[in-house]
């Protein structure tokens, strides 16, 4: 029986209540390695739910806490680049060497992440006008979706929901679904670093899963990687 990739909602595995899948490939060898789930509307909200409810905590929890993380995840990223590089290599067909360069850019912003305390920082002013002092404030959106291209499979989600987690937000990312698995890989890594169940979370799917995501009253923003013209169809 061939193997079915199931979304990862709240910490978990979760098989969602779609019944499409769609085949993912073995380019080299021109054979169907496993299916991935097609996440429905509903299915899309279950994980925006989940992200959610686990904003207000992981949005209080002190700048140290989500350094700690990033720091936990990085060391295990470093640590175990070859595997998620043999999954780039098996799903979207491109050499080791090119497959452990994608990930050593996408480390570089998990690294970058990692300064988020001084990052975070406002600005205060005193006296702009008369009795009038000024401030800013970085804080976190909320919910925010990531839609992530084929061809940088891990490296573009890495440039994203590093910095938007360690600014207090919680995640749903949507991979494309032709190379789907590295995204559930680095799911497990973070909860492995610590990472709370819900504030990462990825959904599979087509065209109904992105605009579920775009259409969702709850998700306060949108990352996004891809051609002109599905970038202005989402704007």
């Amino acid at each position: 029986m061939t193997e079915v990739l199931d979304h990862w909602i709240n910490g978990a595995a979760a098989a969602g209540a779609s019944t499409r899948t769609a085949p993912v490939y073995n380019p080299a060898e021109g054979t169907v390695s496993r299916e991935v789930r097609l996440a429905t509307v509903a299915d899309v909200d279950v994980a925006v739910q989940a992200a959610k409810a686990a904003f207000p905590a992981w949005a209080d929890s002190s700048l140290a806490k989500r350094q700690t993380v990033l720091f936990a995840f990085r060391e295990l990223l470093n640590a175990r680049k070859s595997e998620v590089a043999a999954i780039l290599t098996n799903e979207h067909g491109k050499v080791t060497s090119d497959a452990l360069g994608e990930v050593a850019r996408g480390l570089e912003v998990v690294e970058f992440a990692t300064s988020i305390p001084h990052l975070m920082k406002g600005e205060y002013s005193e006296n702009v006008s008369t009795g009038v002092d000024v401030y800013s404030l970085h804080q976190p959106l909320g919910v925010v979706g990531i839609i992530s291209p084929f061809n940088f499979p891990a490296m573009v989600p890495l440039w994203c929901f590093p910095i938007a987690i360690a600014a207090g937000n919680t995640v749903v990312l949507k991979p494309s679904e032709k190379d789907p698995s590295a995204a559930i890989w680095m799911a497990k890594l973070l909860k492995e670093a610590g990472l709370p169940d819900g504030v990462f979370n990825v959904v599979h799917g087509d065209k109904e899963s992105v605009d579920a995501l775009l259409e969702h009253p709850d998700v306060q923003a949108i990352s996004f990687v891809g051609p002109t013209p599905l970038a202005k169809y989402i704007y």
